[in-house]
């Protein structure tokens, strides 16, 4: 391992297409030390697995990628020792997978917000522990600059991504705003909302 970056939590947010995954890796591989880069994206269709390529190819070769879907900072723990930085991408594909394990556990097309709410919620309070160990890079999509979605599951996933970016944006040492591939440390010039 190399120079161990300081532990925390830095949050990247900002549109699809935004340049937020680029700008997150730069700020994980400034950290210094080994990076472990912590995917939460399934390849589900050929259009995900270009993008999922598109990804793994932009990744400096020495930083060990991990594919977890829901439980990522257990899945992190299993790798204690081996890295400095954590870079999960993103919240909003585990927000996703915790809706559909959820629902598929239920037995329903959609969960309650409060059943999904409880599990992110408890992924949520595993990552803020797991980040006072080291370093945490979280991606995740600004969801409060687009429509309204049509569909009762649309409105629920932005529901609960909203309040899991206000959560770890609340506990965040930085969060940074990236918009048209420019970045804004929006912790420096905003106040939090209670």
């Amino acid at each position: 391992m190399g120079p161990a970056a300081a532990p925390g939590l830095i949050l990247v947010t900002g549109g699809m297409r935004s340049g937020k995954s680029r700008f997150a890796e730069r700020l994980a591989a400034a950290a210094g030390g080994q990076v472990l880069y912590l995917a939460t994206a399934s390849a589900s269709d050929e259009e995900m697995a270009a993008r999922i390529a598109a990804h793994r190819a932009r990744r400096p070769p020495g930083w060990q990628t991990l594919e977890a879907r829901l439980e990522v900072a257990a899945a992190a723990a299993r790798y204690r020792g081996r890295y400095d930085v954590v870079l999960l991408e993103d919240l909003g594909l585990l927000t996703s997978n915790v809706m559909l394990q959820v629902a598929a556990e239920r037995g329903a097309e959609v969960a309650s917000w409060a059943d999904c709410r409880a599990r992110l919620g408890g992924e949520l309070e595993a990552l803020l522990r797991a980040s006072e160990r080291a370093r945490w890079v979280v991606v995740t999509n600004e969801v409060g600059f687009g429509l309204v979605p049509s569909t009762p599951l649309g409105r629920q996933f932005v529901d609960l991504l909203g309040w899991a970016n206000q959560r770890l944006g609340r506990a965040a040492q930085r969060v940074y705003l990236v918009v048209a591939g420019f970045a804004v440390d929006v912790s420096a010039i905003g106040q939090p909302v209670e």
